[in-house]
């Protein structure tokens, strides 16, 4: 006799068992236990809603508590989804134009300490090279990144720790449990991704929330490709130089934004294949329960919330970064002006590169600014225009005008180039920092390793799938 027909007395226990012995004869032996977890914690939450709706009455000329209104809305099936993105963007949009008045004041500013520092070694009579290493070298390079991070971190952090205090980051989870479930990840793994839109190293601390180790690994894993306050330059820039001079006036603004969004998606799309494969391949294993208990929402403490984010995230993440940074504005210094037979290291390497990089749709200088721009991925672009004009230095050039003309003019860029480099820098490999933290919070080579091989495949696979159809097509 089956356990159903033993039950039969008790309505509630019995639909339990029928349903469960529905789902187990229809599941394999990998999904049962996943199966039944569900609908008991499916049909406890069934009848402990009918209990609240027969016991519990609401206060006199107020039908429902706000919290279950709001509720309603953020996590209704058709409208919590859309709501999400529509946040999401407004964030971006904050960040982005938020951090483009600080930003340029910040390069100002610490170039202009650069400057003083140059005459500080020519009062000294200090040997060129040494002032080139340390000032157009390690200083340059570090205030790269310092004036393209720090300003959207200080907005970024701050404004996603306050929706976390306000109760709203556990809707954002529970409106993407559905497609983590569906690709064999943990829905908690929605968070992990959205802090990764502000600095990957953050994320991938922030996955230690993830109870089961498996799920975890995955958020790791695939954190990657959501875009971080590093790649925007790139993304950003390229977007308004070839979508935005190429519309009408007045729409320019408008179409660089729906393209920037519009690889935001690609990246969280990326996520979800990349975790559903992991799911069936290297991390295989049945889905933890997810029984997420949303709390009320609260009004945050905006002082106290703003000052634990800058110390707890931004300073600490941007001090990881210009460690990283440091080293690698020396060695791309080195290169630019060690030369052999008139050529430097810099140009030498790049033209090795080239052909391998024509294949991607780009060229050797662009995958010699990626590799040089490991330790962070706020020097590539300046990397790239450095080996472009031959300089031996970071320079930054003084108008969108100047770049297009240096990018399309004097290096043939088209819109496939512009393409596959925002593809690239979707979807490479993490950054030094972040590569760093993975290590320090799996404390494994090999999946360190995996963090940074398993995008530069598909980063390499998809920009020359990209680049032979267009080819193919003879679209240029």
């Amino acid at each position: 006799m089956k356990l159903s027909e033993r039950l039969k007395d008790d309505p509630w226990l019995f639909r339990i068992a029928s349903r469960a012995e529905g789902a187990l004869d229809s599941a394999g032996p990998a999904e049962r236990r996943k199966a039944i977890n569900t609908e008991i914690v499916s049909l406890t939450y069934e009848k402990a809603e009918q209990i609240a709706r027969a016991v519990v009455k609401p206060l006199p000329g107020k039908n429902r508590d706000l919290t279950l209104r709001l509720d309603d809305l953020l996590t209704s099936r058709w409208f919590g989804l859309p709501i999400m993105l529509l946040g999401l963007g407004l964030i971006f949009w904050m960040t982005i134009v938020g951090a483009n008045v600080p930003g340029e004041y910040l390069s100002v500013a610490l170039f202009w300490i650069g400057d003083q520092l140059s005459r500080l070694f020519q009062w000294a009579g200090a040997p060129d090279w040494l002032h080139g290493f340390l000032v157009e070298g390690v200083y340059r390079g570090m205030a790269w990144v310092v004036s393209v991070m720090l300003p959207p971190m200080a907005i970024f952090f701050p404004i996603f720790t306050l929706l976390e205090d306000a109760g709203y980051l556990p809707r954002v989870a529970f409106n993407m449990d559905r497609l983590f479930k569906a690709a064999g990840a943990h829905g908690k793994q929605a968070l992990t991704m959205a802090m990764g839109f502000g600095c990957n190293a953050a994320a991938i601390v922030s996955t230690r929330i993830i109870e089961s180790p498996r799920e975890r690994m995955i958020a790791i894993l695939t954190n990657n490709f959501v875009p971080c306050n590093g790649r925007w330059p790139i993304l950003i820039t390229l977007s308004i130089l070839f979508v935005g001079g190429a519309v009408a006036a007045g729409w320019g603004t408008a179409a660089s934004t729906a393209v920037v969004v519009g690889f935001v998606l690609i990246g969280v799309m990326v996520t979800l294949a990349v975790s559903w494969g992991l799911s069936r391949t290297m991390l295989k294993g049945i889905p933890s329960s997810f029984t997420l208990e949303l709390p009320p929402y609260r009004r945050p403490q905006v002082g106290r919330t703003i000052i634990r984010s800058i110390h707890d995230r931004t300073l600490y993440v941007l001090w990881r970064a210009v460690r990283m940074a440091a080293p690698a504005g020396a060695i791309t210094w080195l290169m630019a002006n060690i030369t052999v037979d008139g050529t430097s290291l810099l140009a030498m390497t790049a033209g090795w590169l080239d052909p391998f990089g024509r294949s991607l749709g780009m060229d050797g200088m662009i995958l010699l600014a990626f590799i040089l721009g490991l330790p962070a991925n706020e020097i590539v672009l300046p990397i790239l225009i450095m080996g472009y004009v031959s300089a031996g230095t970071m320079i930054e050039l003084d108008s969108l005008a100047a770049l297009k003309h240096l990018l399309v003019d004097q290096h043939g860029w088209t819109w496939v180039t512009a393409l596959n480099v925002m593809l690239f820098s979707l979807l490479h490999y993490p950054c030094g920092t972040t590569l760093q933290v993975i290590y320090g919070e799996t404390k494994s080579i090999k999946w360190t390793a995996v963090a940074a091989l398993l995008p530069l495949s598909i980063a390499v696979g998809v920009t020359f799938t990209v680049n032979q159809l267009v080819q193919w097509m003879g679209w240029v």
